[in-house]
């Protein structure tokens, strides 16, 4: 049996799924989080479809923990515990490889990437793009090659499938010597889902992928739109940062950067003020007081007009994206709603292409509304655009390309 160990690792957590690659599935997951504090916390599940396991195949097995981990070194002990305690058995499912989510990859990494300490500095050095993301990476790439010393590592970049934007896509129009200089440019985040999904929609179409225009909406906390041509990413609306494009759950979006020059002025705010209102404080959070979807969706239904008023923003700037990414792409076969929101939300992929008929694209509302968790057509027989869910699904992706890396 083939696993791949999925590692996801922030600052203070780190998210973890043991995937046996044969068969494709999950045999165990995990998440250690609040690393550094006075208490830490660890929950560690093993999937009932564990064919060692003679469990009822309906409910998988959960245990949680609390003690105190002090940075992710220990944090990985915390897991390799939780394995030996409850299983799978790392002996008899001892993972071939490790991969890891790496959020920036600059113009550097294009592709997986085996993890040297070249490119441990090289992650450490990127750092300056996404210092909320970057450093919790590394350190739990570090914490991981010293619990699994003998099997190679992979570093896979959410920037990677966008490396194929052409230069009039990722180039702003600014000084071109200081955006040299500082690396500034576009560079897309959330790609190995838009690539994920990308692909399975293919296949779920029986169509060869290199044939197929597509719009992705990964509409999650984080929310990003991807045009898709022939498998190759030729424009997305998350930038240099994963701040720019729709409206999230706590960040802004796309704004008139005359704002925070105004802000700055006349409010008082500063770089760091600014950097925490339009990343933690903005999007629905900012609007409403809620950044969950969700909780904004019931607000809304009971009458809330700062609700009401937050999702028509959300639908109407994905709608405007949806409109600049067909006129960019020149025909659109397919469009797919993924992650959270995206597959959750019947309203706001009703309304996120209300209106769009003309464009051929046409939601039929039963199938849009029924209750399903797997990948489907939500578009009227007559739509000359295919509209899906897809269910994204990126640790498993992550783990084909560790595997796909290393073999």
């Amino acid at each position: 049996m083939t696993a791949v160990l999925v590692v996801n690792s922030g600052s203070s957590s780190f998210k973890y799924q043991l995937i046996e690659m044969d068969t494709e599935t999950t045999l165990a997951s995990g998440l250690v989080e609040r690393i550094g504090e006075l208490v830490g916390q660890s929950s560690h599940s093993v999937a009932a479809t564990d064919p060692a396991r003679d469990v009822p195949a309906s409910a998988d097995q959960k245990w949680k923990r609390e003690l105190p981990i002090p940075d992710h070194t220990a944090g990985f002990a915390v897991m390799l515990d939780a394995f030996r305690a409850h299983g799978p058995s790392l002996t008899e499912h001892m993972p071939v490889a490790v991969g890891h989510r790496v959020v920036h990859g600059g113009a550097r990494f294009h592709e997986p990437t085996l993890v040297t300490p070249q490119v441990e500095r090289d992650i450490d050095e990127l750092s300056g793009l996404a210092p909320l993301h970057n450093p919790g990476a590394l350190q739990g790439i570090v914490a991981a090659g010293e619990a699994f010393a003998k099997v190679p590592h992979v570093a896979i970049f959410d920037t990677a499938f966008h490396q194929t934007l052409p230069p009039e896509a990722f180039t702003y129009a600014i000084n071109a010597d200081l955006a040299d200089r500082f690396r500034i440019r576009r560079y897309g985040f959330h790609g190995t889902s838009h690539g994920f999904v990308a692909r399975e929609a293919a296949i779920f179409l029986e169509r060869p992928v290199e044939n197929l225009n597509q719009i992705v909406l990964h509409l999650g906390n984080g929310a990003s739109v991807c045009a898709v041509a022939g498998g190759r990413s030729v424009e997305t609306s998350m930038g240099m940062t994963p701040l720019e494009g729709l409206v999230m759950g706590t960040r802004t979006g796309d704004i008139d950067a005359g704002v925070l020059f105004h802000l700055n002025r006349r409010a008082g705010l500063d770089i760091d003020e600014l950097d925490t209102l339009l990343n933690r404080g903005s999007g629905l959070l900012g609007l409403t007081g809620r950044g969950d979807m969700r909780d904004v969706m019931e607000a809304a239904a009971a009458g809330d007009g700062p609700s009401q008023l937050a999702i028509d923003v959300y639908v109407h700037r994905i709608k405007g994206y949806v409109g600049a990414y067909y006129a960019q792409l020149g025909r659109v076969d397919v469009i797919s709603f993924t992650a959270g929101v995206g597959e959750n939300a019947p309203l706001v992929r009703e309304r996120s292409l209300a209106g769009l008929e003309a464009l051929g694209i046409r939601i039929d509302p039963e199938r849009n509304a029924a209750a399903s968790r797997g990948a489907r057509v939500i578009s009227a027989d007559d739509s000359a655009v295919t509209v899906l869910v897809i269910p994204t699904n990126e640790e498993l992706e992550i783990a084909r390309q560790t595997l796909a890396t290393v073999r």
